[in-house]
């Protein structure tokens, strides 16, 4: 498949070092393939998080505005978006609303923020200048792209320390690594040298069939460390949840869904700690 060739295997989620994560990380999910369960894990990690007591923010970059409508927000209806972020250079702070967790909101006009950053000079860096001004006011920035590799994507991986790849539980899902990879090297290359995968987090895991077992398996083989443990299964609760315009810590607190995302969370932190002590 290619895959083993793609990215390094630190050991970036170990339990030891001391309390506390480093401060104004900016962490994008990625994956070029959409029905990945990005805009889910941004969410619902944003929500644990918040919940052990962090500051956080999470940042719609997806057109389609899913994020925003999780939180109960109708994209139709907002009159400031990431849109007027990017393209006017309005303070991404104007657009922040404060619900379940603090979201800067999207809006279909942020379709056409590609096409409009086009001619721009340093229109990679957008989001980047946009979020200087908030990081100091947040522990964690949580990204969420659209399902491309385009100007939108791209912003939200200069902007970012860390990338977390959510993949489906599918073969064909997993060739797509490649394709960010490429993406990724770019961008190292000749926009942010210290852009790094965190973690590939496997999402829609259905245990009961072998496909997903075996998909898990040649993540592990390629991957090694960079395989979070947590395993997104598949469950209608991730899907309840948006349309009560909440995550689904705060829709089924006690289920296994909730419980998935706390344990991503707890792994995630601890990947920081690492990060912070090495």
């Amino acid at each position: 498949m290619g895959l083993s060739r793609l990215l390094p295997r630190p050991n970036t989620r170990s339990s030891s070092g001391s309390k506390g994560a480093p401060l104004g990380q900016v962490i994008a999910f990625a994956n070029q393939k959409g029905g990945v369960a990005k805009t889910t894990s941004t969410l619902n990690l944003a929500a644990a998080l918040s919940e052990d007591g962090y500051r956080v923010l999470a940042v719609d970059m997806d057109p389609q505005g899913n994020l925003t409508m999780s939180q109960g927000l109708n994209p139709d209806s907002i009159d400031r978006s990431m849109f007027d972020v990017l393209v006017h250079r309005l303070p991404i702070e104007s657009v922040i609303e404060k619900a379940e967790i603090d979201l800067a909101v999207s809006s279909i006009d942020l379709a056409g923020a590609e096409l409009a950053l086009s001619s721009m000079i340093g229109r990679e860096r957008a989001l980047e200048k946009a979020l200087a001004a908030v990081k100091g006011d947040y522990d964690y920035v949580l990204i969420d792209t659209p399902p491309s590799l385009g100007l939108l994507t791209i912003n939200a991986l200069v902007a970012s320390n860390l990338v977390i790849v959510p993949v489906q539980c599918e073969y064909l899902s997993l060739r797509g690594l490649v394709q960010l990879e490429n993406t990724l090297a770019m961008i190292r290359e000749n926009l942010n040298p210290d852009v790094e995968i965190m973690g590939i987090l496997p999402t829609m895991f259905d245990r009961r069939t072998l496909h997903a077992r075996e998909a898990v398996e040649i993540l592990e083989e390629n991957f090694g460390d960079l395989v979070f443990k947590t395993r997104i299964k598949k469950t209608i609760r991730y899907a309840e949840a948006p349309v009560k315009g909440t995550s689904v810590l705060k829709y089924d607190p006690t289920g296994n869904a909730a419980k998935a995302y706390r344990d991503l969370a707890k792994e995630v932190l601890n990947g920081a700690k690492a990060r912070q002590h090495a």
